[in-house]
């Protein structure tokens, strides 16, 4: 699987979804091409989908939320028989490098976490409609909506089959869903994820798998009548008119760097690392909310946070032996400031309430990014309110101190907004500074009496708002050493290590599932039990169970 991945898709290519439009419900049809396999060497049949059908999802569930305000409720159904998924393609699995199966199981969860928070975030629903077998991914994705339906019809199914079929665990918080948001009983639980075969019916509703079953005669109607009924229910406010978001504007050089119009991502490969570049604004802040809609998707605080986030999907999928990501940025941290400061005081408007909560998403998915992160505070660097957050996610941070020589920039500093202190939580429901400061809670405190201010390397360190500074004499030779460390460790080591040590604090469902993932995917999927030439994927559809190793470890 050497061909680049690309995560910007064109609606009107689309070959794996479909959308009908019916004033403030939209359905959502998933009829996978079965020929439309993002690699060779297998097809998506019975719904089954490879990362190319999540990428179509997951730009799906985006424009939904910028491109069509006046939306309430999504119903998510199958566009064939007797099938509404069958989860992730088994082939697909089977054949897939260790590494593409855990960052497509990330990805995938991310996905269902953007649709899930689409209802709680901005009043947008989705809703399942279950028709056929609902396998493995398939239930995950009925799940992660807000409300699942299933027809009663003998045959429809929700299931859990991993376990007893493939010698693996449902990747996309399966099980973690079932305990911690469907709160099924625990030993009805364990009975579920043992059955090959699922539940139909009305014990689906009993055991609490499902929140409905409706007669087959009635399904679609009652469906699309507990659509219209969420929506009138749902707090988003009206809207007539979305921001069309076009496509971006790039540049992939031959040695791996990309180029966008806010962001640049040098790669260098004898390193092992890529640098990644933010360019402040060069405008104005917004005067508007008249205006934020007029630019739309140029909007520089909109046109950043794709182009971020973009950039990050890349090098996670594409450039797996890039072990280390540094952060720059240059540009006017006042002017970050003030376009943050826009959005902020418009929230209450759709867009500039998207724009913020795209910006949360890009965070967290740097949060989640198993390589070794690095900001570097340099002269003319822009570290202010959403990209001051970044000094906050990486494992480590080094602010220049002082003038440097022959350097006419701005001596660095950081700024901290009202931004920093609520409007991009962590999956633990904690802000970044929170997090980094549990042990003594008033130092967030002492951050926030400081926001609004350019705070200089004596002043962030005091505030411990970094990890190291140095001036113009060490910082060369201090940051070229801790990056020739960092890309020798093993990279086993330092993912496990960096997960270990990103989460503190208190656990929600969402830290549980990632967490879990990491523990699940990065173990079991490397067991001989599930991979092995002998093992359950491998021999998945021959006929001929897997061997198995009995031993428990």
């Amino acid at each position: 699987m050497t061909k680049r991945i690309d995560f910007q898709v064109d609606p009107n290519s689309y070959r794996h979804w479909r959308i009908e439009y019916d004033g403030d419900v939209a359905n959502l049809f998933m009829d996978v091409d079965e020929k439309g396999g993002l690699f060779d060497g297998y097809e998506l049949k019975l719904n089954s989908y490879d990362l190319g059908v999540d990428i179509e999802l997951a730009d799906i569930v985006q424009r939904m939320r910028f491109e069509h305000p006046e939306v309430k409720a999504i119903v998510m159904q199958s566009g064939k028989d007797k099938v509404f998924c069958a989860g992730a393609n088994i082939r697909m699995l089977g054949g897939a490098a260790h590494a593409h199966k855990v960052n497509f199981c990330k990805f995938t969860n991310e996905t269902r976490n953007t649709f899930e928070a689409a209802g709680e975030d901005s009043g947008q629903h989705y809703i399942s409609a279950v028709r056929g077998a609902c396998a493995g991914g398939g239930y995950e994705l009925a799940l992660a909506c807000d409300y699942i339906m299933l027809t009663d019809d003998g045959s429809s199914n929700v299931a859990l089959p991993e376990v007893p079929l493939l010698a693996v665990l449902p990747g996309t918080g399966g099980l973690t869903r079932v305990t911690d948001k469907r709160k099924v009983r625990r030993d009805l639980a364990d009975v579920f994820c043992s059955l090959e075969e699922g539940v139909r019916g009305q014990r689906a509703k009993k055991w609490n798998l499902v929140d409905e079953v409706v007669a087959n005669s009635k399904f679609d109607e009652t469906v699309q009548a507990r659509a219209k009924e969420i929506a009138a229910k749902s707090s988003r406010a009206s809207a007539d008119n979305g921001v069309m978001l076009t496509p971006l504007n790039r540049t992939f050089e031959e040695n791996g760097s990309v180029t966008y119009s806010t962001v640049e991502v040098e790669v260098d490969r004898d390193k092992g690392l890529a640098t990644i570049n933010i360019s402040g604004p060069k405008d104005a802040a917004l005067s508007s909310v008249e205006q934020l809609t007029q630019e739309g998707a140029e909007a520089w605080v909109l046109r950043c946070a794709r182009e971020l986030d973009d950039a990050i999907l890349h090098l996670r999928l594409n450039e797996l032996e890039l072990g280390v990501i540094v952060f720059g940025t240059q540009g006017d941290a006042e002017a970050v400031a003030a376009h943050e400061q826009f959005l902020l005081d418009n929230k209450n408007h759709w867009l500039a309430k998207e724009i913020l909560l795209y910006w949360k998403r890009v965070l967290k998915r740097i949060d989640m990014t198993s390589r070794s992160l690095v900001a570097l505070v340099e002269p003319g660097s822009c570290f202010s309110g959403m990209l001051a957050e970044i000094l906050f996610a990486v494992d480590r941070s080094y602010m220049a101190e002082g003038e440097f020589e022959g350097d006419n920039r701005p001596v660095a500093a950081i700024r901290l907004t009202d931004g920093n202190f609520g409007s991009y939580p962590m999956s633990n429901d904690l802000t970044r500074l929170q997090t980094r400061f549990l042990a003594d809670p008033s130092q967030v405190d002492a951050a926030e009496k400081a926001k609004g201010e350019p705070l200089n390397s004596e002043n962030a360190d005091e505030l411990g708002l970094v990890t190291y500074c140095f001036d113009d004499i060490d910082w060369e030779d201090e940051v070229r050493i801790f990056l020739e460390e960092r890309t020798n460790f093993s990279p086993d080591a330092m993912t496990g290590m960096e997960a270990n040590l990103r989460f503190a604090g208190p656990e929600t469902m969402e830290t549980r599932i990632f967490g879990r993932l990491t523990a699940w995917q990065n173990w079991i999927f490397q067991r001989p039990n599930a991979v092995g030439e002998n093992g359950a994927l491998q021999r998945y559809g021959t006929g001929i169970r897997g061997e198995y190793d009995m031993r428990r470890v």
